[in-house]
């Protein structure tokens, strides 16, 4: 059974930074280019960080600079860390495959991010 738990979000202020785990079941991340995605209240699901099977990284340019995937394929877990963090960037953070989710259709719990003084 596909697992994606989301989690380490939490409110911090501007300029603060939070690190996300993605913990996932099997070989999902060592098997598969894997995404960061976010949704803003009202707005659409978006991607801001992928790592590629063979470790290549990109980023949305609103992040690019400030935020750094990584994972780590013996605990089947993604990260992303987010630094010099801002208010637009507030919104639920999710994990999943890319550019297709694990399982059609299923996304994880998400973990919220607040960016706020």
């Amino acid at each position: 059974q596909v697992q994606l738990v989301e989690s380490g979000g939490g409110l911090v202020l501007p300029g603060g930074s939070l690190r996300l785990s993605c913990v996932t079941s099997g070989s999902i991340v060592r098997n598969n280019d894997m995404g960061w995605y976010r949704q803003a209240p009202g707005k659409q699901r978006d991607l801001v960080a992928l790592i590629r099977i063979k470790g290549h990284t990109h980023y949305a340019d609103s992040v690019k600079g400030r935020f750094t995937i990584s994972r780590d394929v013996a605990k089947n877990t993604l990260y992303l860390q987010m630094d010099a963090l801002k208010p637009e960037d507030t919104a639920v953070y999710y994990c999943n495959g890319w550019p297709r989710t694990i399982i059609p259709g299923y996304w994880g719990q998400g973990t919220q991010v607040t960016v706020s003084s």
